[in-house]
C-alpha cells in the first residue's frame, strides 16, 4: 500500500466547501478482500482507535463505521476514518471525508477535511503507516507517533491572538487566509486588503515597533507627554548598572533593553549584593539593560484597540499553595494536571516550568523545589505574572478608572500603535495611577490576547472583534466578483462584464483566456482561468472588482481561488473535455461547474442560461437569488421563474434585450446596437450579452450604463480578442475564433452560413484530448458545411501522434459526403493560413479555428501588408497614362513578377 500523491484544497472545491485534503493510495494486494479478512487487523485498529467504532460513516448514525468493518471493508475507506480520528484525537474538530476507486484500479481517493494542513499531511502518512503495520501484524508504537503528532501540531498550529482573530474574520464572512506556517493573515480582497501578525496590524510602521522595542527610549517618549513611567536610566556595563542604582535608588527592577515576555526581568532588588546576578541574567537577552525604580503593586495589562480601551487584566506570576505534605515540585505538577493548561499557547494556561529563573524565586522565598510548604502558603515561581510562563490573569475591564484608561490611551498614540499592550503597577487600577504612586512600565506592539480571551477569573472579553471593527469600520472587507464558467462564451461573457463595470469608474481585475488584467494593465499572458491567477487579482489592492473566468481544470485540480462571489453566471454546458479528468457525462461536467454557482453569497446572484438542458440539475444545486435569462419569454423555466414578481429574467422579443423585475418588463438595447452580434446574427454572442447584462443586473449596475457597454463593445483584437474577429483582405474576408468543440464550431458555421459569403472555408482542427466521437463529431459538421477545408494540428498534441488528429478529421469530412479534391492538409496552423489566403477567391469568408492566437494575427497583418503594397505598386503604375500603352505592359508585368502570389491573373 502505498502513497501516490497528496494535494491540499484550501478553499471551495468539487469534494467539499471546506478545505480538504485529496490523497491517492494504492492500496495494492488489499484490493483483494475486505479487512475483515486479514486475519487480526480490525481488532487490532479497534483495541489501538476504539472510538472508530462510533464514527457515523456514510449510514448517518454512531457506530455506522463499527458495522461496516464487521460486514467488510476495505483499506481505503479504513484509512479515510483513521486519518479523521487521529486529527479528533489531536483536538481538532473534523468529520467530513470520501473514499472512491479510481475506475477499476486498486488506487483510491481518500477525501478528508481538514484545519492544520501540515498536520492532517502527516495525519495521512502516519495512517497509511499505521495500517500496514497491522496488516503485517506488527505491534506499532502509537504513542510515539502520537507525540510526534502533538508536537507538530504544536510546532504549526494558529497561537490563540490569530486563532482568535482568525475565527472572528469567518464569523463575519470575511474571506481571510494564512499565510505560511506562522501568525499572519491576510483578510478580505482587492481595496479591502488588510494583513495582521497575531495582533500587529498592518496599519503600525516599523518605526513604532522599533520605538517600543527600545524600552528606555519608551519611557521618554512617554514622559514627554507627562504620563507616569518609573525613573531610571539606561546601562550596557556592570559599572554603568552601579552607578544608576545609586542614582535611582532601591528597591529596583532591572531588564533587557529590549526583549519581551519577562525575559531577563529582576524586580525588587533591594540591595547592590543583587545586581551583578540581575545583570548577567539581563543581558542573555539584550546588550543594553534598564535600571529603574521598582513599582510595588499589581501588574496589569490595558489592552488600547483603535484608540480606546478594550480590556484590562490583572496578571499574577505562577503559584501553587501549600498542604503541609508535598513538595513544590509535586505541588507544580499537580497544578500542572490542570485541563486548562497546556504546552505553549495551545490552551488557555501554559503549564508551569521549574527553570533556574523559577529555582531563583524560590530561594528568595528560602525555598527549594524539595521543601514541603505549610498547608495554605502561597509560594511564587515566577516574579512575573507573563501568561506565556504559567502566569494567570483576572478580568478587571471594569475596573480601570477613566484617567489611568486615558493615560494607557495616550500611550498608544504617542508610539504611533493601534493595538497595543500597556503595562501598568499599581496597587488598584480603579484609582489614577498619581494618586497611588504607579506607572507605566512598558508599552508592547503586538500584545497576546490570551489573557484577555481567556481569563481565569472573571469573563472573557471578545477582543479579537475589536481588532476586526478597527480594521474594517465600513465593513468594506471585500469588492464585488463575478466568476463566469460554462463550456462556450465564458471568455467573451467574461471580457463584456468587466468591459462595462469599468465604465462606472471602478479598477477591474479581470482573468481569462488571455491573461491577468489590473485595469487596462495585462500583468500577464497566458491562459490564466484558474484558482492562482484569481489570487492574483483578489490579492491587488487596486482592484476594486473583480471579473474571474473559472475554467473546469482549475475548478478540479485546485479548487475556487475566492470564498464566496457576489454573481457566479454558467453561460452553458455542453459535450466537450468529455473522458478527461474523471468527467465522462454531461451530468459531471454540470457537477463540476455546479460549484461557481453553489459558491455565491446567499444574498447575491446566480445566473442561469434557461436554454440549456442542464439548467434544471444546477438549479436544484443553487443556494442564492437566481436570475435566468434566454432567447425567449416563452421559455418553461422563464415562464416559471417570472411568476414570482421579485425574481429576475432577462429575454429577447422583437431584436430587443429586455429585462422583468419587480413585475415589469424594462427595455435594454436592440441587437442590432450590440457589435458583437454583428447585426443580430450571432447566437452565441447574443447568448453572451444576455448573461453578462444579467450578472451586471444582479450587481445593481444601471441600465444606462449596461447599455453604453453593450453598444461600446467591439469585436476586435483590442477587446475580445480571438472571438469572431474579421479582417477585411480586399476581396475576401478572413476570421480567427477559439471555438473547439461542436458547440463552438456550430455557433461559427451557423453565423458564416448567414453572411453574403459566396464560399465558406474552413481552416479546422482539435485539441488531441478530446474524444475521436467528439472529433468526428465535429469534422462531420464541417464536410456538411464548408465548400473548401484545410486541415492542421494544434502544436501541443496532448498525448496523441503526430497527423493522428488530421487523419480523424478527414475521414470524418470524407464521411460526409466532401470531395477529397477540396481537402488539403497543412499540419502547421500559420502555414495553413497562408495557404487559404493565397488560394482565396473574390467574396470568401475564410474561418481559423486556432490554437495559436498572436501567430495567426502576424500572419494575417503581413499577408495585408504585402497585399496593400502590391496594389500601390499597380495603382502607381497605371496612373501614368501619359506613357505609351506598349511602356505600361512591361512595367505591370515586372510588378506582378516581384509579388506573383499576391497577383491574380484573369482575361482582361
Amino acid at each position: 500500500m502505498q502513497i501516490q500523491s497528496i494535494y491540499c484544497f484550501q478553499g471551495r472545491n468539487i469534494y467539499s466547501h471546506k478545505p480538504v485534503v485529496r490523497m491517492i493510495v494504492d492500496i495494492g494486494i488489499f484490493e483483494s478482500g475486505p479487512t475483515k479478512d486479514i486475519p487480526g487487523f480490525n481488532e487490532k485498529l479497534l483495541e489501538n482507535f476504539p472510538e472508530l467504532a462510533e464514527h457515523t460513516c456514510g449510514v448517518g448514525y454512531a457506530g455506522g463505521f463499527g458495522e461496516r468493518l464487521a460486514e467488510g471493508t476495505y483499506m481505503g475507506h479504513v484509512a479515510e476514518h483513521l486519518i479523521i480520528e487521529l486529527q479528533n484525537k489531536l483536538g481538532y474538530n473534523v468529520n467530513h471525508g470520501k473514499t472512491r476507486q479510481i475506475g477499476t484500479t486498486s488506487k483510491y481517493y481518500i477525501i478528508y477535511e481538514y484545519i492544520n494542513e501540515t498536520l492532517a499531511v502527516e495525519c495521512g502518512k502516519k495512517a497509511i503507516e499505521i495500517l500496514k503495520g497491522f496488516a503485517a501484524g506488527k505491534d506499532i508504537e502509537i504513542w510515539k507517533i502520537m507525540n510526534a503528532l502533538k508536537k507538530l501540531s504544536l510546532e504549526t498550529d494558529m497561537g490563540p491572538s490569530t486563532k482568535a482573530i482568525y475565527t472572528a474574520a469567518v464569523d463575519r464572512g470575511i474571506p481571510v487566509v494564512r499565510l505560511g506556517n506562522g501568525s499572519m493573515l491576510r483578510m478580505g480582497y482587492g481595496k479591502g486588503i488588510r494583513t495582521i501578525q497575531a495582533s500587529l496590524t498592518d496599519n503600525a510602521s516599523c518605526i513604532s515597533v522599533d520605538m517600543v522595542s527600545d524600552k528606555q527610549l519608551t519611557k521618554k517618549i512617554l514622559a514627554d507627554g507627562n504620563i507616569p513611567v518609573p525613573y531610571g536610566a539606561a546601562a550596557k556595563s556592570i559599572e554603568e548598572v552601579e552607578e544608576a542604582a545609586q542614582k535611582v535608588g532601591y528597591p529596583l527592577v532591572l531588564k533587557p533593553l529590549d526583549s519581551n515576555q519577562g525575559k531577563g526581568v529582576t524586580v525588587n532588588i533591594t540591595s547592590g549584593d543583587q545586581l551583578g546576578e540581575a545583570f548577567a541574567e539581563a543581558r542573555k537577552y539584550s546588550k543594553k539593560v534598564i535600571v529603574e525604580r521598582y513599582i510595588s503593586g499589581k501588574d496589569y495589562r490595558v489592552l488600547v484597540i483603535g484608540g480606546r480601551v478594550s480590556a484590562v487584566a490583572e496578571r499574577r506570576p505562577p503559584e501553587v499553595t501549600g498542604d503541609g505534605r508535598s513538595t513544590v515540585e509535586q505541588l507544580v505538577e499537580q497544578e500542572n494536571q490542570n485541563p486548562l493548561r497546556g504546552e505553549d499557547h495551545e490552551k488557555p494556561l501554559t503549564y508551569i516550568k521549574l527553570d533556574d529563573i523559577a529555582e531563583k524565586c524560590l530561594k528568595s522565598q528560602g525555598l527549594t523545589l524539595k521543601s514541603i510548604p505549610e498547608a495554605g502558603r502561597i509560594v511564587r515561581l515566577r516574579q512575573n505574572g507573563n501568561i506565556s510562563t504559567g502566569g494567570t490573569a483576572r478580568n478587571c475591564t471594569e475596573d480601570i478608572h477613566p484617567k489611568n484608561a486615558q493615560y494607557a490611551i495616550a500611550a498608544a498614540r504617542a508610539v504611533g500603535l493601534d493595538v497595543a499592550g500597556i503595562d501598568f503597577a499599581s496597587e488598584d487600577i480603579s484609582i489614577p495611577l498619581d494618586m497611588n504612586a504607579g506607572a507605566i512600565i512598558e508599552v508592547n506592539a503586538a500584545p497576546g490576547l490570551r489573557m484577555h480571551l481567556y481569563p481565569s477569573e472573571g469573563k472573557p472579553v471578545d477582543v479579537a472583534n475589536d481588532i476586526i471593527d478597527m480594521m474594517y469600520p465600513d465593513s468594506c472587507w471585500s469588492i464585488p466578483i463575478v466568476a463566469v464558467t460554462g463550456t462556450n462564451g465564458k471568455t467573451t461573457t467574461t471580457r463584456l462584464i468587466r468591459h462595462t463595470l469599468a465604465l462606472t469608474g471602478l479598477t477591474v481585475g479581470m482573468t481569462c483566456t488571455s491573461g491577468i488584467y489590473v485595469g487596462n494593465e495585462c500583468i500577464q499572458k497566458g491562459d490564466t482561468t484558474g484558482p492562482v491567477s484569481a489570487n492574483v487579482v483578489l490579492a491587488n489592492k487596486k482592484v476594486e472588482a473583480a471579473v474571474l473566468e473559472t475554467a473546469r481544470g482549475g475548478i478540479i485540480r485546485k479548487g475556487l481561488g475566492y470564498d464566496l462571489a457576489d454573481v457566479a453566471v454558467l453561460v452553458n454546458i455542453s459535450d466537450d473535455h468529455l473522458g478527461i479528468d474523471g468527467i465522462n457525462t454531461l451530468e459531471d461536467l454540470a457537477k463540476t461547474k455546479a460549484l461557481v454557482i453553489e459558491a455565491v453569497k446567499r444574498s447575491g446572484y446566480a445566473v442561469l442560461n434557461a436554454d440549456d438542458s442542464m439548467t434544471p440539475y444546477v438549479l436544484n444545486r443553487v443556494r442564492s437569488r437566481v436570475i435566468l435569462f434566454g432567447r425567449t419569454m416563452s421559455n418553461p423555466l422563464i415562464k416559471k421563474h417570472s411568476k414570482n414578481p421579485e425574481n429576475i429574467a432577462v429575454f429577447v422579443r422583437d431584436n430587443y434585450i429586455w429585462i422583468l423585475r419587480n413585475g415589469k418588463r424594462e427595455p435594454v438595447i436592440s441587437l442590432v446596437d450590440i457589435p458583437i452580434t454583428y447585426g443580430g446574427l450571432v447566437d452565441c454572442n447574443i447568448e453572451n450579452s444576455l448573461a453578462a447584462i444579467s450578472a451586471l443586473i444582479g450587481l445593481n449596475i444601471s441600465v444606462d450604463v449596461i447599455k453604453k457597454g453593450m453598444s461600446t463593445f467591439r469585436p476586435d483584437i483590442e477587446l475580445n480578442p480571438g472571438r469572431f474577429n474579421i479582417f477585411d483582405m480586399g476581396t475576401f474576408k478572413v476570421m480567427i475564433d477559439y471555438s473547439h468543440n461542436i458547440a463552438g464550431y456550430s455557433a461559427v458555421i451557423r453565423f458564416m452560413q448567414k453572411t453574403k459569403a459566396k464560399r465558406l472555408v474552413g481552416i479546422v482542427g482539435m485539441p488531441g484530448d478530446r474524444m475521436d466521437a467528439n472529433i468526428k463529431e465535429v469534422g462531420e459538421l464541417c464536410g456538411r458545411s464548408f465548400d473548401k477545408i484545410y486541415i492542421k494540428e494544434d502544436k501541443d498534441l496532448r498525448g496523441r501522434k503526430k497527423g493522428e488528429v488530421a487523419e480523424l478529421f478527414e475521414s470524418s469530412i470524407l464521411g460526409a459526403g466532401f470531395k477529397k479534391e477540396n481537402i488539403e492538409i497543412i499540419l502547421s496552423e500559420t502555414g495553413a493560413l497562408e495557404k487559404a489566403m493565397l488560394d482565396g477567391q473574390p467574396g470568401d469568408l475564410i474561418a481559423l479555428f486556432y490554437e495559436e492566437f498572436d501567430p495567426a494575427v502576424q500572419v494575417i497583418t503581413k499577408f495585408k501588408k504585402e497585399q496593400e503594397e502590391v496594389n500601390q505598386v499597380l495603382e502607381d503604375s497605371l496612373k501614368d497614362m501619359t506613357k505609351d500603352k506598349t511602356e505600361v505592359a512591361p512595367i505591370l508585368l515586372n510588378s506582378i513578377l516581384t509579388k506573383p502570389d499576391m497577383v491574380e491573373f484573369r482575361e482582361l
